[in-house]
């Protein structure tokens, strides 16, 4: 029997805007997952493989939007940007609008997470929770636990400082308060970003014991709802990390991620580097990413050319035009379930996050990418004369600043003659039900 302790991860804020992507190395690969086995909801099987790109034609773009571009690409050739380091690909519906360098593959940076959000959602499913085990191979005697505390993990990308509070308040619920022996770390165990495995245990020992919290631990438990206890658990031993779960254990708690449209929604609101990178490990790594992306869109493989899950290197290359389908392929995915793009990316005026102090046009639901020398911008723009406007920018130099004021000016330019609309259109309308989504850990009782 099961009893359920629910959690629901919304803050955790200041940490994921510090993982946000300014360094210019790439996280360290990570191995092959082993999650633990128990049955998700499977994915829709909607999307047959496709013999045309999403994308429309690249001939005889629209004249007068198409002519605005090109005003756009030599007013950046004026300032000494090279034209070549520069793509744009727009389209409404059938319609091609603009085309610059449409189908040359540039540096892509954070726009990279819009392949990783859709090959990850099309292998697991937008409901697919990462579950941590823990376990023991001892006995709760008096409140304490006379044995190890044992952490079976499945690269859950988002096991920050709240999901270690409920853990903890469950380990409590359960009778636990005393730990004599160690706590073991095993398989792909990640808390608050750290890839090093003994370095998450340390902050999961922690994290369960409000005695050691540290002010960042404190600060992120005053975010969770009032009256939320707060746990006591002291391990008396050391972390270890071993290279498989032992045998002999008996299961004490299921602690389940939010779902992975909600892991996905986060990552891109605050383009978060390593929870992207750890997702893209969990299908096979970024070549796989580029392969499938290219596959769900129908754009030559050497469109999207990725090192890596996150867009951390000037080394993942993609094409104005496959950027723009990893889009719509992304919204004909998510259809099925009720959901649209707005569910995993973020709706500018309504999602905090590093869009929020850019003058980007309202209800537009985007991502950016950003470099030391490149600035991207892609997503939706609703408009009232031309529907939905399916865009990519990338912009290549050495002046993100600009290109960045520049392109809110483009757009601005653009909602000037197309019309801004009041309220979202119903395919960039998120679904209200998601809100309700949370974590949770599941006290096993035997």
């Amino acid at each position: 029997m099961l009893k359920t302790q629910y959690w629901n991860t919304a803050s955790s804020i200041a940490l994921i805007a510090l993982i946000n992507g300014c360094a210019a190395t790439p996280s360290p690969e990570l191995s092959s997952p082993s999650p633990i086995a128990e049955a998700s909801p499977s994915p829709i099987p909607v999307n047959q493989p496709l013999t045309s790109p999403l994308t429309v034609s690249t001939n005889n773009p629209e004249t007068t939007t198409n002519t605005k571009i090109q005003a756009y690409i030599n007013e950046l050739t004026s300032q000494g940007f090279a034209k070549e380091n520069q793509g744009i690909w727009m389209q409404s519906g059938n319609t091609l609008l603009a085309n610059h360098q449409g189908t040359t593959p540039l540096p892509a940076a954070s726009i990279t997470k819009v392949a990783t959000s859709l090959v990850a959602l099309q292998t697991f499913g937008p409901e697919h929770q990462f579950i941590t085990l823990i376990s023991t191979n001892g006995k709760i005697e008096n409140g304490v636990l006379k044995g190890d505390l044992i952490i079976q993990g499945s690269q859950d990308p988002f096991f920050v400082w709240e999901e270690a509070i409920a853990l903890g308040n469950a380990l409590n619920q359960k009778g636990i308060k005393r730990v004599t022996g160690n706590l073991i770390i095993a398989d792909k165990f990640y808390m608050n970003f750290e890839l090093d495995p003994l370095k998450s245990g340390e902050l999961l020992k922690q994290g369960l014991n409000s005695q050691i919290w540290s002010a960042e631990a404190a600060a992120q438990y005053q975010t969770l709802p009032p009256n939320t206890p707060k746990p006591q658990v002291k391990i008396e031993g050391t972390v270890q990390v071993l290279p498989a779960v032992p045998d002999s254990r008996q299961p004490l708690v299921k602690h389940y991620s939010l779902p992975l449209a909600e892991l996905i929604k986060k990552m891109n609101q605050y383009s978060n580097n390593l929870m992207a990178d750890m997702l893209a490990d969990t299908v096979g790594g970024a070549k796989v990413v580029a392969q499938k992306a290219a596959a769900a869109t129908g754009v030559p493989p050497a469109e999207i050319q990725l090192v890596n899950g996150s867009g951390l290197s000037e080394e993942n290359r993609i094409s104005p035009r496959a950027a723009c389908a990893l889009f719509l392929a992304l919204e004909r995915y998510l259809q099925p379930y009720n959901m649209t793009v707005a569910d995993v990316l973020t709706v500018v005026g309504k999602d905090k996050g590093i869009l929020s102090e850019r003058p980007l046009p309202k209800l537009a639901v985007i991502k950016s990418g950003t470099l030391d020398n490149v600035s991207a911008l892609g997503g939706a723009l609703p408009t009232q004369k031309q529907q939905t406007v399916w865009f990519v920018i990338m912009n290549g130099g050495a002046n993100v600043e600009e290109f960045r004021t520049q392109q809110e000016v483009l757009l601005k330019g653009f909602l000037n003659q197309w019309g801004t609309v009041q309220a979202s259109p119903p395919e960039l309308t998120a679904n209200p039900a998601r809100i309700s989504k949370v974590s949770r850990s599941e006290i096993v009782n035997q």
